[in-house]
């Protein structure tokens, strides 16, 4: 028994030692615990605060873009601007395209000149079909081709009221019964020059000499071709002589050229300056030049539109000069006697700046300011008095 009380006593003290050493072990790692879980909560807590912050910010700033238009890119500007342009010039009912702007008209334009076109286009192909039959024996300088072009050309201005006003036209009569060819050159800013001089020639043969990149658009490409008219890449040297000895041989011919010395449409409606080479035809050959100053056409069917915004009748109008001939003259000399012509029939807003400069400084006249008159007058009573004293 007293043994029995002995051992009872030691397993009572290590119970109750082991129970001291539990909780002291308890009380040492749940207060790093609950501090660790405290940090965390709060370090949470900051980065709530952070992106509820950054998230504000954002909203700031896209209030901000929002706020400011002005700060645009150049694209955007000039895209604003030429909307703005457009819905000014076509009407309440204008729009832009990537094609080029449109308005009521100048959809009734494009339907006109598309339904045409059917009858253009079949009328091409059977001309094609009896060149290949006969071999180009028969109209060797493709008369017909031409004829059907003007055909469809004079047909689609009528119906669209863009016959253009032609002054001068006498003086073309008068040169086509001399029975010689010329070279027509005229300023370019519009696709509406191409049927003006068109219809300012008349019912002859021409050939206009076009870039080859024209031979792409449809219907067009096949007119080109088909009449024979005169294709030039720019970027070829030798395509370049070979249209160089072609028009040669046209005017030698009997057949008129056509060109745009400028080389392609002016964007500014301005004169540009003229390529070197355009009238080399003409000085090779010995051909006279007549200068055409068409006025308007870009004010009816502008670089950005598709189709005319608006009938040319009563705006655009075809100015005939007079021959230039060219015996005699270097290239330089017959391009600046050509550009000084087509300058006389241009109005300011298509005149180059370099030639209002010019007119403004022989407008300038010396004036020689005269004494006035109450000096003259005080000046003749004195010699009078000093007369009678005498």
């Amino acid at each position: 028994s007293g043994v029995c009380l002995v051992l009872f006593a030691l397993s009572s003290v290590g119970a109750f030692t082991t129970q001291q050493a539990s909780r002291s072990v308890q009380t040492r790692f749940n207060k790093p615990l609950f501090l660790n879980t405290r940090r965390q909560q709060q370090q949470q807590q900051q980065l709530r605060q952070q992106k509820q912050h950054g998230r504000f910010q954002a909203l700031q700033m896209s209030s901000a873009a929002i706020a400011m238009p002005d700060e645009l890119t150049p694209a955007q500007v000039m895209k604003q601007e030429r909307k703005e342009k457009v819905k000014k010039e076509g009407g309440l009912f204008a729009f832009d395209t990537k094609f080029g702007a449109l308005n009521p008209f100048a959809i009734y334009y494009g339907v006109t000149a598309i339904f045409l076109g059917l009858f253009w286009f079949s009328a091409l192909s059977l001309s094609q079909l009896m060149y290949f039959i006969t071999r180009n024996r028969f109209d060797k300088l493709r008369r017909l081709p031409v004829a059907i072009n003007h055909i469809w050309g004079v047909t689609l201005m009528r119906l669209t009221r863009c016959t253009p006003e032609i002054e001068n036209k006498h003086i073309l009569k008068d040169f086509y019964k001399q029975g010689r060819a010329a070279m027509m050159v005229s300023n370019h800013n519009s696709w509406m020059d191409i049927p003006f001089i068109g219809s300012t020639i008349g019912w002859r043969n021409y050939k206009m000499i076009a870039k080859k990149e024209l031979i792409k658009v449809p219907i067009l490409g096949k007119a080109i071709r088909t009449a024979a008219n005169i294709e030039v890449d720019r970027t070829n040297r030798r395509s370049q002589i070979k249209t160089l000895k072609t028009g040669m041989k046209f005017l030698d011919d009997g057949v008129h050229l056509c060109t745009f010395p400028e080389g392609t449409r002016t964007k500014t409606g301005r004169l540009n300056e003229f390529k070197n080479g355009a009238f080399l035809m003409a000085l090779k050959s010995g051909s006279p030049v007549i200068p055409l100053s068409i006025v308007g056409a870009g004010k009816i069917n502008p670089y950005y539109w598709m189709f005319p915004f608006r009938p040319a009748r009563g705006i655009a109008k075809v100015i005939v000069h007079e021959p230039i001939e060219s015996k005699g003259k270097t290239e330089g000399e017959l391009a600046s006697a050509v550009r000084r012509a087509i300058i006389q029939g241009l109005p300011a807003d298509q005149r180059p700046l370099d030639a209002l400069e010019d007119e403004t400084q022989e407008d300038e006249v010396v004036v020689v300011e005269e004494p006035p008159m109450i000096l003259l007058e005080t000046e003749k009573k004195a010699a009078v008095t000093s007369a009678e004293e005498k």
